[in-house]
């Protein structure tokens, strides 16, 4: 691992999205709350946020965090069709919480698609990227998005 113990303790801040494309009706299925696995909106959530609390535990060199925020927000987007994942995770501390925020982002929608693959298969997970950085030496930044 790289050595952070000269860095400052300050807030950070890191949001990351992604998506996955469906067909309309498998869309309105997840919406519904009625897919035969359950609630995939609400099981991908408390899944997103349980990878970022493991996320050293999976990728290696990556350093444990006291994370003091998570969140993983779900919203539909028909124009996709699909749903896109947003995930925010925050703590203080001498390194950056990216990869909790892109871990939290991929395993809700992997999550996502586990619990919709019986109606739709040729669902596509993407778009899978940072969005904004706050806190530390490098400084803010954001996404522009079009």
């Amino acid at each position: 691992m790289v050595d952070v113990s000269d860095k400052a303790a300050t807030e950070r801040v890191a949001v990351a999205q992604g998506c996955v494309a469906m067909k309309p009706e498998t869309l309105a299925l997840a919406l519904s709350g009625d897919a035969k696995k359950g609630d995939v909106l609400g099981a991908a959530r408390l899944a997103g946020i349980m990878a970022a609390k493991r996320t050293s535990d999976l990728i290696p060199l990556c350093h444990p965090l006291m994370l003091t925020k998570v969140t993983v927000d779900i919203a539909a987007d028909a124009a996709l069709p699909g749903l896109r994942v947003t995930a925010l995770a925050k703590t203080n501390g001498q390194t950056g919480v990216e990869m909790e925020a892109l871990t939290a982002v991929s395993v809700a929608c992997l999550t996502i698609y586990d619990m919709l693959k019986a109606v739709d298969r040729f669902m596509t997970i993407g778009e899978i990227g940072m969005s904004e950085k706050r806190g530390g030496k490098s400084g803010d930044w954001k996404r522009d998005r079009e």
